[in-house]
């Protein structure tokens, strides 16, 4: 057991969940927030337990073959938690994540997993950006927060958002402090202004602003329409009204004052329309490299039904359909299945239908009225499908079966699952949809044994 506040020499071995660094001092294991493998570095220690210690780096006493100069100096922002490991690293680390994660919880030692698929540039990725808004003595704060806090870090630049919102950014702080707009204020639930939040669509061009309010209306906005003007591509001003105490950001009215209240974006040769409450991919680039592949493994003809469940807006939907001759998709969120009937629609694309309700109940219903697909994708939520749902799949006894997954230890338990009645994982590709933190997608490809 490590003293707390004394200081160690501890040499970095690997990386953690969230990004920390798991160290060794004598066998010891040392927690350490931004040590990256290969580092030996000097770590004071804050917590001390008996079979760990958690601390922070004092000193870099040999800094690790891996570690680059990020372009990003907010060392205190949580966003990008290994921005300073070069990005094939990256990529390494998370293809070796899924590998031993299918190992050790899915006890899967055959199948094949790819190299993760990452990005040419990986910077400027986002289309979405979440901004807070705080007054701290008068100064007006816009950035994100710090890490374990609601401080906020002053971001005039982040370099994986689109590089609009710097513009956007500048010009929101100029109409706050021009027209004495009030901020919110988390602690006496009193304020005006709480969030700005940002929608691009990369393809498009088109500019989305959001202002998310804890009031009925915001003073000059004609005002703050003509600034944004300047900006190309603005096509949109809407403000969010959230009057509730409650760390979500958004509220579900939204006031349109400019625009339509919506822009549009491709995946592909797909046009999607976007709302300020809809959900769209934040990595537009890499979802279509992620969608493309599971499209292979779906591996559709003319005369294939398929099951998308937990099918969001609708976006691998309409992919499939595409190539099959019907497709379901399910989705618990009724205004996201509004959204994927409009964007079917201006697809023009009929073979598919959407249902709202609980993945749960929806699938076994479906099964007991005779509707059947022998093909079926799952997109789940990072807590993974529920037992019900794969129940019903495997009863179902589809063919081929693709699963999406963004949280590997979740889809290792259910491929455990599927392995265990009938069916087999052959092919595994993670996909790095977001580039400097530890977060990865993965599509796989499973069969019927």
């Amino acid at each position: 057991m490590l003293v707390k506040d004394s200081k160690y020499i501890v040499d970095i071995v690997d990386i953690g969940q969230g990004g920390v660094g798991i160290g060794k001092y004598n066998g010891f294991t040392v927690f350490v927030d931004g040590g990256l493998i290969g580092d030996t570095l000097k770590v004071k220690i804050n917590k001390s337990k008996k079979n760990y210690a958690v601390g922070d780096i004092v000193k870099i006493i040999s800094p690790s073959i891996y570690r680059v100069d990020s372009i990003c100096k907010l060392d205190e922002c949580g966003g990008c938690q290994i921005k300073n490991l070069d990005y094939n690293k990256q990529l390494e680390i998370k293809t070796n994540e899924v590998r031993e994660v299918l190992k050790r919880i899915g006890k899967l030692d055959d199948v094949v997993v790819y190299d993760t698929l990452g990005m040419e540039n990986p910077y400027r990725y986002r289309n979405k950006a979440q901004f807070p808004i705080k007054n701290n003595n008068g100064e007006i704060e816009i950035g994100f927060y710090k890490k374990k806090s609601h401080d906020i870090i002053k971001t005039d630049k982040c370099f994986i958002q689109h590089d609009v919102n710097d513009e956007i950014i500048k010009i929101i702080k100029e109409y706050i402090i021009k027209n004495n707009i009030s901020i919110y204020d988390e602690k006496t639930h009193k304020g005006s202004l709480r969030h700005l939040m940002t929608k691009v669509g990369f393809t498009t061009n088109e500019v989305m602003v959001c202002l998310v309010i804890n009031d009925n209306n915001l003073p000059n906005l004609d005002s703050l329409v003509d600034e944004l003007k300047n900006i190309k591509g603005f096509k949109t001003l809407v403000l969010n009204i959230n009057k509730e105490k409650t760390n979500v950001i958004l509220g579900k009215k939204n006031k349109i004052i400019f625009g339509s209240g919506k822009i549009n974006d491709y995946i592909g040769d797909l046009i999607f329309e976007i709302s300020p409450l809809s959900f769209f991919q934040v990595n537009p680039i890499q979802t279509n490299v992620l969608y493309e592949k599971a499209l292979e493994y779906a591996d559709l003809n003319e005369n294939d039904t398929v099951f998308d469940i937990y099918c969001g807006i609708g976006t691998i939907s309409l992919f499939l359909s595409k190539k099959a001759k019907k497709v379901y998709g399910i989705e618990i969120i009724e205004d996201a299945i509004k959204d994927a009937e409009i964007n079917a629609k201006l697809n023009n694309l009929s073979n598919v239908e959407f249902f709202v309700g609980k993945a749960e109940e929806v699938v076994p219903k479906f099964y007991k009225e005779g509707k059947k697909a022998n093909v079926v994708v799952v997109d789940p939520p990072r807590k993974g499908c529920d037992e019900k749902v794969l129940e019903t799949i495997v009863s179902m006894n589809p063919e081929k079966i693709v699963y999406v997954s963004c949280n590997p230890s979740t889809l290792a338990r259910d491929l455990l699952y599927l392995d265990n009645n009938g069916y087999k994982c052959v092919e595994v590709q993670p996909v790095d949809m977001f580039p400097h933190t530890m977060h990865v997608e993965t599509v796989c490809k499973i069969i019927r044994k």
